[in-house]
């Protein structure tokens, strides 16, 4: 332990762990007064600079088709020959559940009723036509884009040029040079420290609550959900720093087995759901009409700020995904070993996108279909509640065989939190190392300690009682700073494979 003290960049590993504990007193003690600070930093960054995140957004969506079709698709992420270290199967399903936490199953279930209520779709057209559109174009394209190019830069940083630096700056090396071991370097590293901190609290907090509402749901019981969030919280706190120490093998069958319940829920809710038909054709029409508008729901700003929608949305989830960026493509690069950057850049759109439309389409546009063929009016229920987590457990219980469902769920997410943030964890602890050579992974304590420093924001906020809007405000707060650094490591990028090209 002695010589891993030597390794250890004490600054990346203790100042966060200082603002993670002061924030979470602050949250503790003065809720209301930190969620109206968070309301009016959010409305600067989301609302005043929001064009910022839309242009990011847009440009490295087409850069990752650029990159993908060009001659640096044809790098082999490892030795020339080298081969695949993962089954095409494996090596998706540990992309996607790292990529995705368990918000991706409350945000299926929910965001065709929360655009239904919005002005925008008013504007646009039907519900019907609009409301099944959004997420598909939330979830797709450009939030892939931005884990592949990353995954592409990050997997050439550590299988082709072997640095033994896994952090951002040493993603910038090509560009800052020398000062990668400056100022430069330590505040990139940083900011992606407390970018990595604020994409957890924000998912974290997004989606538990829901897990607690199915608990009470299921028990037939009213206990306090605050307290059994926090508790859920926990206990996947536990699960996946056990899978985490248990090392890759540990996350690859994590991973496996949360694809097995994530398709096994699609595959029951499309089938004994009643509505197969209405799911396939809405979804199919909702694909077309998502492509055939994408560059005009890619660039849409509202000037005159008749809804917001791009503001409360559009920019969030940029935002939400970029946040992201720190530790996801990190992991996905290093999987990715023996793959050409074609192969991880286009097989990550098959496999992530497909995936995660699947999910939209079928967990969505099930209670859509209810409620266009007046089965149900969970619109009537929404406007009257707000209460979405609520709502989404009324949906399941429209279900065959419910109580099973909402096991289902809650398994699943509590499976989908545990494959992603070992993965975070894992990719956190790495930030704690002066260097890390190639098949050195990080010493199991400074792994445990990152374990515990993931949950303790979003329990703070969870306590705290923020509203989506100020969760919301976490993730497009910490991202603004990120964008500058990921211009700065895909440029990198393409200057460093220029030159391997021409060796």
């Amino acid at each position: 332990m002695k010589n891993e003290k030597k390794k250890i960049d004490w600054l990346i590993t203790l100042l966060p762990l200082i603002i993670v504990v002061v924030l979470c007193i602050v949250f503790f003690v003065a809720p209301s007064q930190s969620n109206e600070v968070l309301s009016k930093i959010r409305f600067f960054f989301g609302d005043t600079m929001g064009t910022y995140y839309l242009i990011i957004g847009l440009g490295i969506f087409l850069l990752s088709i650029y990159i993908a079709c060009s001659k640096y698709g044809t790098i082999v992420l490892g030795e020339k020959d080298e081969k695949p270290k993962y089954s095409f199967f494996a090596w998706g399903s540990m992309m996607f559940t790292c990529g995705l936490a368990a918000d991706i199953l409350f945000y299926s279930f929910s965001e065709w009723f929360m655009y239904a209520t919005d002005p925008h779709i008013a504007e646009m057209g039907s519900i019907q036509d609009w409301a099944s559109v959004y997420p598909i174009f939330h979830w797709s394209l450009i939030p892939w884009g931005f884990y592949l190019v990353l995954a592409a830069a990050f997997g050439f940083m550590l299988h082709v040029r072997k640095r033994d630096r896994q952090k951002y700056s040493e993603a910038c090396r090509p560009i800052l040079g020398k000062h990668t071991d400056g100022i430069a370097g330590r505040i990139i590293d940083l900011l992606a420290v407390f970018a990595l901190l604020a994409g957890t609290a924000t998912t974290f907090s997004v989606a538990t609550p829901l897990m607690a509402k199915i608990i009470n749901t299921l028990f037939g019981v009213q206990l306090n959900e605050t307290a059994v969030t926090i508790v859920i919280i926990v206990i996947t706190c536990v699960i996946y720093t056990y899978s985490l120490l248990h090392g890759f093998k540990g996350i690859s069958v994590l991973a496996n087995a949360c694809i097995y319940l994530f398709f096994g829920l699609l595959i029951y809710v499309l089938l004994f759901g009643g509505e197969t038909k209405y799911i396939i054709e809405t979804g199919f029409s909702a694909i077309g009409r998502m492509v055939q508008n994408f560059f005009t729901l890619a660039t849409a700003t509202d000037p005159q700020r008749t809804t917001s929608f791009p503001q409360n949305w559009t920019i969030y989830y940029w935002a939400y995904w970029m946040v992201w960026c720190v530790a996801a493509p990190f992991f996905i690069g290093n999987i990715s070993r023996g793959r050409t950057v074609r192969q991880t850049i286009l097989g990550g759109y098959v496999f992530g996108i497909g995936s995660t439309i699947m999910s939209f389409i079928i967990l969505g546009n099930y209670s859509l279909g209810k409620q266009m063929s007046g089965a149900a009016d969970f619109l009537a229920t929404y406007i009257e509640t707000g209460d979405a987590y609520g709502l989404i457990t009324d949906i399941i219980g429209t279900l065959p065989c419910a109580p099973f469902v909402l096991v289902l769920v809650l398994v699943t997410m509590i499976a989908f939190y545990a494959t992603s943030f070992d993965s975070i964890a894992l990719t956190a602890s790495c930030y704690s190392y002066h260097r890390l050579g190639a098949n050195e992974q990080p010493h199991k304590l400074i792994q445990f300690m990152w374990c515990i420093l993931l949950v303790l924001l979003p329990i703070a906020l969870v306590f705290a009682q923020s509203s989506m809007s100020n969760l919301q405000s976490v993730s497009i707060i910490a991202a603004f700073p990120i964008g500058f650094v990921m211009i700065l490591i895909v440029v990198s990028f393409l200057k460093d494979a220029k030159q391997y090209l021409k060796k």
